[in-house]
């Protein structure tokens, strides 16, 4: 579906319209602001948008229409490129689940949005409905003036939603390896180690996402593209900041990882030691009453206690003294 927010100068509100009937060429009146949001589009509308009205490389749709055409394949990755008529930028947004799954964590998808940037007409393309972009709607109820200042201060208020949904999947991870962390030294276990090594593959995934988003703001905001004005660079550099941030915050998580991981290498085998020690120590106890036994089933006709009736007992309470001296020295040593 195609969307069209129109913004002209002088005017207190913007005017939306479904399924406009476009100019060619992207011809629109000087002044105007056109907002063109392409929420799960055909290829007809695709063709519409990125043929007759601004037509784009082949690399761009080829990038654009990537969801669709591998659509068992994840979203393509952040980039930024400049062509003679428009800029082109993909970002990766994050759609985490409301509700938890069967094991108990919320699943996440990373989505791709393309956007295309001239110096009057916005593009946005997604093949789901994406949070930051309602959002950006509902600015423009609220602030219809502020789409006055260009395609770039929009464009500014989609990757600002963006970066804030990471804020959660971040917080997420690192309060669960703060809890890892507690529980491992009581009771490391198999369970444990499946669920580092869950979250050492979310804290991969979205640290490939946010250092590659990082290299696009850090080119909006160094003011490399024409089409991003000079005023707005303040803008960018306040989410380039907050990604910033983020992207210290999964470092982190990203090194707590492998030192829980070497962590619980050390603990198990800790608690192996300590089930060793315990098995070498009743095995030195039942050496010693086997002695003791083998001892006494020699049967030799001079032994005296084979014909004493006290013989039985004295040789059972003979291992029980043995035993309580081995395990009363094993104590006075510490090592039980």
């Amino acid at each position: 579906m195609i969307s069209l927010y129109r913004w002209c100068p002088g005017q207190a509100h913007g005017t939306w319209t479904e399924l406009p009937d476009l100019p060619e060429g992207g011809k629109i009146p000087a002044d105007e602001v056109w907002w063109l949001d392409l929420d799960d589009p055909s290829p007809e509308e695709e063709a519409l948008v990125f043929g007759k009205f601004l037509k784009v490389h082949p690399l761009t749709l080829e990038d654009v229409s990537r969801p669709r055409r591998e659509a068992d394949h994840a979203a393509h990755l952040p980039k930024a490129e400049e062509f003679p008529d428009y800029l082109f930028v993909i970002a990766n947004t994050l759609e985490v689940a409301d509700q938890p799954g069967p094991d108990g964590h919320h699943p996440a998808a990373v989505r791709q949005l393309s956007a295309v940037l001239t110096h009057q007409v916005l593009i946005t393309h997604h093949y789901q409905p994406l949070p930051a972009v309602t959002e950006c709607k509902q600015f423009l109820y609220r602030h219809a003036a502020q789409a006055g200042r260009g395609p770039d201060y929009l464009f500014h208020r989609i990757l600002d939603e963006i970066v804030d949904e990471f804020a959660p999947a971040v917080d997420r991870v690192t309060d669960r390896l703060e809890d890892i962390e507690l529980a491992m030294f009581d009771a490391p276990s198999r369970h444990m180690l499946a669920e580092l090594i869950r979250v050492k593959r979310a804290v991969v995934a979205l640290r490939k996402t946010l250092i590659l988003q990082r290299e696009v703001l850090a080119r909006l905001m160094r003011g490399e593209f024409e089409l991003v004005d000079e005023r707005e660079i303040a803008y960018y550099r306040n989410v380039f900041d907050h990604l910033v941030r983020y992207t210290e915050l999964i470092e982190g998580a990203r090194e707590m990882v492998s030192d829980l991981m070497q962590t619980h290498l050390a603990a198990v085998s800790n608690q192996l030691n300590g089930i060793m020690k315990t098995l070498t120590m009743f095995s030195i106890v039942g050496v010693v009453c086997t002695l003791i036994a083998g001892v006494y089933g020699m049967n030799f006709e001079n032994m005296p206690e084979i014909k004493w009736q006290y013989g039985y007992p004295f040789a059972i309470g003979l291992m029980a003294v043995a035993a309580v001296v081995m395990l009363g020295l094993f104590r006075w040593r510490k090592w039980i």
